[in-house]
Protein backbone atom coordinates (compact mmCIF):
# COMPACT_ATOMS: atom_id res chain seq x y z
CA UNK A 1 0.00 0.00 0.00
CA UNK A 2 1.21 3.52 -0.81
CA UNK A 3 1.07 6.30 1.75
CA UNK A 4 -0.32 9.40 0.07
CA UNK A 5 1.72 11.63 2.37
CA UNK A 6 5.11 10.11 1.47
CA UNK A 7 4.62 8.15 -1.72
CA UNK A 8 6.01 5.08 0.04
CA UNK A 9 4.45 2.07 1.69
CA UNK A 10 2.23 2.60 4.74
CA UNK A 11 2.31 -0.02 7.48
CA UNK A 12 0.55 -0.29 10.82
CA UNK A 13 1.61 -2.99 13.28
CA UNK A 14 -1.07 -3.32 15.92
CA UNK A 15 -1.29 -4.85 19.38
CA UNK A 16 2.39 -5.62 19.89
CA UNK A 17 4.61 -5.78 22.94
CA UNK A 18 6.84 -3.00 21.64
CA UNK A 19 10.40 -3.07 22.97
CA UNK A 20 11.34 0.45 21.91
CA UNK A 21 14.95 0.22 23.20
CA UNK A 22 14.49 3.91 23.96
CA UNK A 23 13.17 6.17 26.73
CA UNK A 24 9.65 4.70 26.40
CA UNK A 25 10.91 1.26 27.39
CA UNK A 26 8.51 -1.61 26.72
CA UNK A 27 4.91 -0.81 25.75
CA UNK A 28 2.17 -3.40 26.08
CA UNK A 29 -0.55 -3.62 23.44
CA UNK A 30 1.00 -0.79 21.44
CA UNK A 31 0.96 0.16 17.76
CA UNK A 32 3.72 1.30 15.40
CA UNK A 33 2.85 3.35 12.33
CA UNK A 34 5.28 3.47 9.42
CA UNK A 35 5.08 6.04 6.65
CA UNK A 36 7.46 5.52 3.77
CA UNK A 37 10.70 4.14 5.21
CA UNK A 38 10.35 5.89 8.56
CA UNK A 39 8.60 5.25 11.85
CA UNK A 40 5.92 7.93 12.16
CA UNK A 41 4.16 7.15 15.45
CA UNK A 42 4.36 4.81 18.42
CA UNK A 43 1.35 4.57 20.69
CA UNK A 44 -2.01 2.90 21.23
CA UNK A 45 -5.16 3.06 19.14
CA UNK A 46 -3.38 4.51 16.13
CA UNK A 47 -5.50 4.96 13.01
CA UNK A 48 -4.41 3.22 9.82
CA UNK A 49 -3.94 5.49 6.79
CA UNK A 50 -6.12 4.69 3.82
CA UNK A 51 -4.77 1.64 2.03
CA UNK A 52 -2.17 0.85 4.67
CA UNK A 53 -1.09 -2.71 5.32
CA UNK A 54 -2.23 -3.67 8.80
CA UNK A 55 -0.48 -6.43 10.76
CA UNK A 56 -1.97 -7.76 13.99
CA UNK A 57 0.94 -8.76 16.23
CA UNK A 58 -1.42 -10.52 18.66
CA UNK A 59 0.64 -9.31 21.60
CA UNK A 60 3.94 -10.70 20.32
CA UNK A 61 7.24 -8.83 20.85
CA UNK A 62 8.28 -6.19 18.33
CA UNK A 63 11.83 -4.82 18.45
CA UNK A 64 14.21 -2.82 16.30
CA UNK A 65 16.42 -4.98 14.10
CA UNK A 66 19.39 -6.09 16.18
CA UNK A 67 23.09 -5.33 16.00
CA UNK A 68 25.08 -8.32 14.73
CA UNK A 69 28.32 -7.36 16.47
CA UNK A 70 31.69 -6.51 14.91
CA UNK A 71 31.89 -8.80 11.90
CA UNK A 72 33.08 -9.28 8.34
CA UNK A 73 29.62 -9.80 6.84
CA UNK A 74 29.88 -8.73 3.23
CA UNK A 75 33.69 -8.63 3.31
CA UNK A 76 34.27 -12.24 4.39
CA UNK A 77 32.42 -14.81 2.33
CA UNK A 78 34.35 -18.07 2.90
CA UNK A 79 36.80 -17.85 5.79
CA UNK A 80 39.13 -20.48 4.37
CA UNK A 81 39.32 -18.91 0.90
CA UNK A 82 41.60 -15.88 1.04
CA UNK A 83 40.24 -14.40 -2.19
CA UNK A 84 36.89 -13.85 -0.45
CA UNK A 85 38.30 -12.24 2.71
CA UNK A 86 38.74 -8.45 2.53
CA UNK A 87 38.84 -7.36 6.17
CA UNK A 88 42.60 -7.28 6.70
CA UNK A 89 45.65 -5.72 5.11
CA UNK A 90 49.29 -6.83 5.00
CA UNK A 91 51.15 -5.26 2.13
CA UNK A 92 54.37 -7.06 3.02
CA UNK A 93 57.87 -5.71 2.52
CA UNK A 94 60.42 -5.13 5.21
CA UNK A 95 59.38 -3.75 8.54
CA UNK A 96 55.91 -2.73 9.65
CA UNK A 97 53.38 -1.21 7.28
CA UNK A 98 51.04 1.23 9.06
CA UNK A 99 47.96 2.08 7.01
CA UNK A 100 45.15 3.80 8.96
CA UNK A 101 43.78 4.89 5.57
CA UNK A 102 42.85 1.24 4.78
CA UNK A 103 39.03 1.19 4.54
CA UNK A 104 37.26 -2.18 4.46
CA UNK A 105 33.91 -0.66 3.51
CA UNK A 106 35.18 -0.18 -0.04
CA UNK A 107 35.07 -3.97 -0.47
CA UNK A 108 31.60 -4.44 1.03
CA UNK A 109 29.33 -6.71 -1.01
CA UNK A 110 25.63 -6.12 -0.26
CA UNK A 111 24.80 -9.30 -2.20
CA UNK A 112 26.77 -11.58 0.11
CA UNK A 113 24.96 -14.86 0.83
CA UNK A 114 25.64 -14.22 4.52
CA UNK A 115 23.26 -11.27 4.57
CA UNK A 116 19.94 -13.14 4.08
CA UNK A 117 21.12 -15.82 6.53
CA UNK A 118 21.77 -13.14 9.13
CA UNK A 119 18.79 -10.91 8.37
CA UNK A 120 16.13 -13.61 8.66
CA UNK A 121 17.29 -14.06 12.26
CA UNK A 122 16.39 -10.46 13.11
CA UNK A 123 19.86 -8.98 12.67
CA UNK A 124 19.60 -5.79 10.61
CA UNK A 125 22.99 -4.10 10.91
CA UNK A 126 26.60 -4.79 11.79
CA UNK A 127 29.91 -3.02 12.24
CA UNK A 128 32.53 -4.01 9.67
CA UNK A 129 35.83 -4.48 11.48
CA UNK A 130 39.35 -4.08 10.09
CA UNK A 131 42.56 -5.85 11.10
CA UNK A 132 46.13 -6.44 9.98
CA UNK A 133 47.73 -9.44 8.36
CA UNK A 134 51.38 -10.34 7.95
CA UNK A 135 53.45 -7.19 7.54
CA UNK A 136 50.74 -4.99 9.01
CA UNK A 137 50.57 -3.11 12.29
CA UNK A 138 48.46 -2.69 15.40
CA UNK A 139 46.46 -0.14 13.39
CA UNK A 140 44.00 -2.36 11.57
CA UNK A 141 42.27 0.26 9.44
CA UNK A 142 38.79 1.71 9.14
CA UNK A 143 35.32 0.20 9.15
CA UNK A 144 31.75 1.42 9.61
CA UNK A 145 28.20 0.30 10.31
CA UNK A 146 26.28 -1.15 7.39
CA UNK A 147 22.58 -1.91 7.27
CA UNK A 148 21.76 -5.30 5.79
CA UNK A 149 19.19 -3.82 3.42
CA UNK A 150 21.11 -4.12 0.16
CA UNK A 151 22.68 -0.66 0.39
CA UNK A 152 26.28 -0.34 -0.77
CA UNK A 153 27.24 2.63 1.40
CA UNK A 154 27.86 2.69 5.16
CA UNK A 155 25.09 3.97 7.41
CA UNK A 156 27.36 6.03 9.62
CA UNK A 157 30.84 7.49 10.18
CA UNK A 158 34.11 5.61 9.82
CA UNK A 159 35.74 4.07 12.90
CA UNK A 160 39.40 3.15 13.35
CA UNK A 161 40.39 -0.29 14.67
CA UNK A 162 43.42 -0.92 16.88
CA UNK A 163 44.67 -4.22 18.35
CA UNK A 164 46.48 -4.25 21.70
CA UNK A 165 47.72 -6.88 24.12
CA UNK A 166 49.48 -10.19 23.71
CA UNK A 167 47.58 -11.24 20.58
CA UNK A 168 48.86 -8.13 18.80
CA UNK A 169 52.44 -8.35 20.09
CA UNK A 170 53.56 -9.99 16.84
CA UNK A 171 52.68 -6.68 15.15
CA UNK A 172 54.81 -4.62 17.55
CA UNK A 173 58.15 -6.38 17.71
CA UNK A 174 56.81 -9.01 20.13
CA UNK A 175 56.52 -6.36 22.83
CA UNK A 176 53.35 -5.21 24.56
CA UNK A 177 55.14 -2.08 25.80
CA UNK A 178 56.16 -1.18 22.26
CA UNK A 179 52.51 -0.76 21.32
CA UNK A 180 52.25 2.43 23.36
CA UNK A 181 55.55 3.70 21.94
CA UNK A 182 54.23 3.17 18.42
CA UNK A 183 50.88 4.79 19.16
CA UNK A 184 52.58 7.85 20.63
CA UNK A 185 54.81 8.24 17.57
CA UNK A 186 51.89 7.83 15.19
CA UNK A 187 49.94 10.54 17.01
CA UNK A 188 52.98 12.83 16.88
CA UNK A 189 53.24 12.23 13.13
CA UNK A 190 49.54 12.92 12.53
CA UNK A 191 49.83 16.15 14.53
CA UNK A 192 52.87 17.31 12.56
CA UNK A 193 55.48 16.87 15.30
CA UNK A 194 57.47 14.49 13.09
CA UNK A 195 58.26 15.65 9.58
CA UNK A 196 56.90 13.55 6.72
CA UNK A 197 60.42 13.14 5.33
CA UNK A 198 61.91 12.02 8.64
CA UNK A 199 63.75 8.70 8.54
CA UNK A 200 61.52 7.59 11.43
CA UNK A 201 58.20 8.47 9.76
CA UNK A 202 55.79 5.53 9.44
CA UNK A 203 52.71 7.11 7.85
CA UNK A 204 51.91 7.96 4.25
CA UNK A 205 50.37 11.39 3.57
CA UNK A 206 46.98 9.69 3.33
CA UNK A 207 47.69 7.86 6.58
CA UNK A 208 48.49 11.10 8.39
CA UNK A 209 45.24 12.62 7.23
CA UNK A 210 43.25 9.49 8.12
CA UNK A 211 44.71 9.13 11.61
CA UNK A 212 44.33 12.84 12.25
CA UNK A 213 40.59 12.56 11.63
CA UNK A 214 40.30 10.33 14.72
CA UNK A 215 42.21 12.58 17.11
CA UNK A 216 40.97 15.37 19.38
CA UNK A 217 37.60 13.68 19.82
CA UNK A 218 36.78 13.90 16.11
CA UNK A 219 36.08 10.18 15.68
CA UNK A 220 36.00 6.97 17.66
CA UNK A 221 38.73 4.33 17.84
CA UNK A 222 37.63 0.76 18.58
CA UNK A 223 40.35 -1.03 20.54
CA UNK A 224 40.46 -4.80 20.76
CA UNK A 225 41.96 -5.46 24.21
CA UNK A 226 41.27 -7.82 27.12
CA UNK A 227 43.73 -7.48 30.02
CA UNK A 228 42.79 -5.08 32.81
CA UNK A 229 46.24 -3.46 32.96
CA UNK A 230 46.14 -2.80 29.20
CA UNK A 231 42.67 -1.27 29.51
CA UNK A 232 43.88 0.95 32.35
CA UNK A 233 46.78 2.10 30.18
CA UNK A 234 44.34 2.72 27.31
CA UNK A 235 42.23 4.99 29.53
CA UNK A 236 45.31 6.99 30.47
CA UNK A 237 46.49 7.22 26.87
CA UNK A 238 43.09 8.23 25.47
CA UNK A 239 42.67 10.93 28.11
CA UNK A 240 46.17 12.27 27.45
CA UNK A 241 45.74 12.30 23.67
CA UNK A 242 42.13 13.48 23.64
CA UNK A 243 40.99 10.35 21.82
CA UNK A 244 37.49 8.87 22.02
CA UNK A 245 37.66 5.07 22.32
CA UNK A 246 35.48 1.99 22.69
CA UNK A 247 36.68 -1.39 23.96
CA UNK A 248 36.03 -4.60 22.07
CA UNK A 249 36.66 -7.87 23.92
CA UNK A 250 37.28 -6.54 27.41
CA UNK A 251 37.42 -9.94 29.13
CA UNK A 252 38.79 -8.29 32.27
CA UNK A 253 37.00 -4.96 31.83
CA UNK A 254 34.79 -5.61 34.86
CA UNK A 255 37.80 -4.87 37.07
CA UNK A 256 37.75 -1.26 35.83
CA UNK A 257 34.01 -0.61 35.76
CA UNK A 258 34.11 2.70 37.61
CA UNK A 259 36.99 4.04 35.53
CA UNK A 260 35.35 3.04 32.24
CA UNK A 261 32.05 4.62 33.28
CA UNK A 262 33.77 7.84 34.35
CA UNK A 263 35.59 8.03 31.00
CA UNK A 264 32.34 7.30 29.09
CA UNK A 265 33.93 4.34 27.29
CA UNK A 266 31.47 1.71 25.96
CA UNK A 267 32.61 -1.91 26.17
CA UNK A 268 31.60 -4.64 23.72
CA UNK A 269 32.03 -8.00 25.40
CA UNK A 270 31.52 -11.63 24.53
CA UNK A 271 29.28 -12.84 27.38
CA UNK A 272 30.41 -16.43 26.81
CA UNK A 273 34.05 -15.59 27.62
CA UNK A 274 34.47 -17.45 30.90
CA UNK A 275 37.52 -19.70 30.99
CA UNK A 276 40.91 -18.09 30.24
CA UNK A 277 41.71 -18.47 26.54
CA UNK A 278 45.11 -16.86 27.23
CA UNK A 279 47.03 -14.92 29.83
CA UNK A 280 45.16 -11.71 28.91
CA UNK A 281 41.86 -13.34 29.97
CA UNK A 282 42.72 -14.86 33.34
CA UNK A 283 39.93 -12.82 34.95
CA UNK A 284 37.23 -13.72 32.41
CA UNK A 285 33.77 -14.28 33.90
CA UNK A 286 30.22 -14.84 32.73
CA UNK A 287 29.23 -11.90 34.97
CA UNK A 288 31.39 -9.42 33.02
CA UNK A 289 28.45 -7.63 31.37
CA UNK A 290 26.40 -7.52 34.58
CA UNK A 291 29.26 -6.09 36.62
CA UNK A 292 30.06 -3.47 34.00
CA UNK A 293 26.43 -2.38 33.73
CA UNK A 294 26.14 -2.17 37.52
CA UNK A 295 29.11 0.19 37.48
CA UNK A 296 27.38 2.42 34.93
CA UNK A 297 29.25 1.30 31.80
CA UNK A 298 27.43 1.23 28.45
CA UNK A 299 27.66 -2.45 27.50
CA UNK A 300 27.32 -3.94 24.02
CA UNK A 301 27.90 -7.43 22.63
CA UNK A 302 30.13 -8.91 19.97
CA UNK A 303 31.42 -12.44 19.36
CA UNK A 304 35.03 -13.50 19.68
CA UNK A 305 34.59 -16.55 17.44
CA UNK A 306 33.26 -16.93 13.90
CA UNK A 307 31.20 -13.76 14.16
CA UNK A 308 30.46 -13.31 10.46
CA UNK A 309 28.91 -16.69 9.76
CA UNK A 310 27.23 -16.98 13.15
CA UNK A 311 26.02 -13.44 13.78
CA UNK A 312 22.59 -14.82 14.68
CA UNK A 313 24.11 -16.27 17.86
CA UNK A 314 24.53 -12.78 19.29
CA UNK A 315 20.98 -13.12 20.68
CA UNK A 316 22.10 -16.19 22.59
CA UNK A 317 25.04 -14.22 23.96
CA UNK A 318 22.65 -11.56 25.21
CA UNK A 319 20.46 -14.19 26.84
CA UNK A 320 23.45 -15.66 28.63
CA UNK A 321 24.44 -12.24 29.94
CA UNK A 322 20.90 -11.76 31.29
CA UNK A 323 21.00 -15.22 32.85
CA UNK A 324 24.17 -14.13 34.65
CA UNK A 325 22.81 -10.96 36.19
CA UNK A 326 22.46 -8.35 33.45
CA UNK A 327 19.03 -6.66 33.54
CA UNK A 328 16.89 -7.67 30.55
CA UNK A 329 16.47 -4.11 29.28
CA UNK A 330 20.25 -3.68 29.35
CA UNK A 331 20.58 -6.90 27.37
CA UNK A 332 18.30 -5.51 24.66
CA UNK A 333 20.09 -2.14 24.72
CA UNK A 334 23.39 -3.95 24.16
CA UNK A 335 22.05 -5.08 20.77
CA UNK A 336 20.26 -1.86 19.86
CA UNK A 337 20.73 1.60 21.39
CA UNK A 338 24.22 1.16 22.88
CA UNK A 339 26.01 0.20 19.64
CA UNK A 340 23.91 2.70 17.68
CA UNK A 341 25.07 5.57 19.90
CA UNK A 342 28.67 4.33 20.20
CA UNK A 343 29.11 3.99 16.44
CA UNK A 344 27.28 7.12 15.35
CA UNK A 345 24.10 5.70 13.80
CA UNK A 346 21.59 6.42 16.58
CA UNK A 347 19.66 8.83 14.35
CA UNK A 348 19.04 5.94 11.94
CA UNK A 349 18.73 2.66 13.86
CA UNK A 350 18.79 1.24 17.38
CA UNK A 351 15.32 2.13 18.64
CA UNK A 352 11.64 2.22 17.76
CA UNK A 353 10.89 5.92 17.75
CA UNK A 354 9.51 8.51 15.33
CA UNK A 355 12.08 9.52 12.75
CA UNK A 356 14.10 6.28 12.85
CA UNK A 357 14.31 3.93 9.90
CA UNK A 358 11.50 1.37 10.01
CA UNK A 359 13.79 -1.63 10.54
CA UNK A 360 11.64 -3.89 12.71
CA UNK A 361 11.34 -7.49 13.85
CA UNK A 362 8.23 -9.35 15.00
CA UNK A 363 9.24 -12.25 17.26
CA UNK A 364 7.55 -15.48 18.31
CA UNK A 365 8.71 -14.83 21.87
CA UNK A 366 11.43 -13.17 23.94
CA UNK A 367 14.03 -11.77 21.49
CA UNK A 368 16.83 -12.75 23.88
CA UNK A 369 15.66 -16.36 24.08
CA UNK A 370 17.38 -18.65 21.57
CA UNK A 371 14.15 -20.66 21.30
CA UNK A 372 12.33 -17.64 19.81
CA UNK A 373 12.39 -16.94 16.09
CA UNK A 374 11.89 -13.90 13.90
CA UNK A 375 8.44 -14.24 12.31
CA UNK A 376 8.85 -11.21 10.06
CA UNK A 377 11.56 -8.62 9.46
CA UNK A 378 10.91 -5.23 7.88
CA UNK A 379 13.66 -3.07 6.40
CA UNK A 380 12.61 0.49 5.60
CA UNK A 381 9.05 -0.60 6.36
CA UNK A 382 9.11 -3.28 3.65
CA UNK A 383 8.77 -6.95 4.55
CA UNK A 384 11.79 -9.00 3.53
CA UNK A 385 11.55 -12.57 2.26
CA UNK A 386 12.08 -14.78 5.29
CA UNK A 387 14.32 -17.20 3.47
CA UNK A 388 18.00 -17.68 2.77
CA UNK A 389 20.32 -20.19 1.18
CA UNK A 390 20.17 -22.18 4.41
CA UNK A 391 16.37 -22.32 4.58
CA UNK A 392 16.16 -23.26 0.90
CA UNK A 393 18.61 -26.12 1.41
CA UNK A 394 16.64 -27.23 4.46
CA UNK A 395 13.35 -27.26 2.58
CA UNK A 396 14.89 -28.91 -0.47
CA UNK A 397 15.97 -31.97 1.50
CA UNK A 398 13.32 -31.97 4.19
CA UNK A 399 10.36 -31.93 1.84
CA UNK A 400 11.48 -32.64 -1.74
CA UNK A 401 9.07 -31.44 -4.40
CA UNK A 402 9.70 -34.52 -6.55
CA UNK A 403 9.47 -37.96 -4.90
CA UNK A 404 12.69 -39.97 -4.83
CA UNK A 405 11.00 -42.71 -6.87
CA UNK A 406 10.60 -40.19 -9.70
CA UNK A 407 14.21 -39.07 -9.62
CA UNK A 408 13.88 -36.44 -6.90
CA UNK A 409 16.24 -35.88 -4.00
CA UNK A 410 15.90 -38.16 -0.97
CA UNK A 411 14.22 -36.89 2.18
CA UNK A 412 16.55 -35.71 4.91
CA UNK A 413 14.29 -37.39 7.46
CA UNK A 414 11.85 -40.30 7.23
CA UNK A 415 8.19 -39.52 6.70
CA UNK A 416 6.09 -39.42 9.83
CA UNK A 417 4.28 -42.63 8.87
CA UNK A 418 7.42 -44.54 7.83
CA UNK A 419 8.36 -47.55 9.91
CA UNK A 420 11.18 -46.90 12.38
CA UNK A 421 14.10 -49.29 12.76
Amino acid sequence: AQDAATGGPALLIRNATVHTAGPQGTLQGADVLVRGNTIAQVGTGLAAPAGAQVVDAEGRPLSPTLFGGITGIGIEEVSGEQSTVDNRVGLGGEGMDVRPEFDVTLAYNPESVLIPVTRTEGIGWTLLGASSGQGGSIIGGQGAVVRLDGSLDPAGPKLLFVDLGSDAARLSGNSRAAQWMLLDQLVDEARGRIAPDSHAAMLTPAGRKALGSFLDGSGRIVVNVDRASDIRQLLRWSADKGVKVAVSGGAEAWKLGAELASADVPVFVDPLANLPAGFDQVGATLENAARLAAAGVEVGFTQSGDASHNARKVRQLAGNAVANGLPWEDGLAALTSVPAEAFGVDTVVGAIAPGKRADLVLWSGDPLDAASVALQVWMDGRPIEMESRQTRLRDRYLRPQVPAAQGGLPRAYPAADAPRR
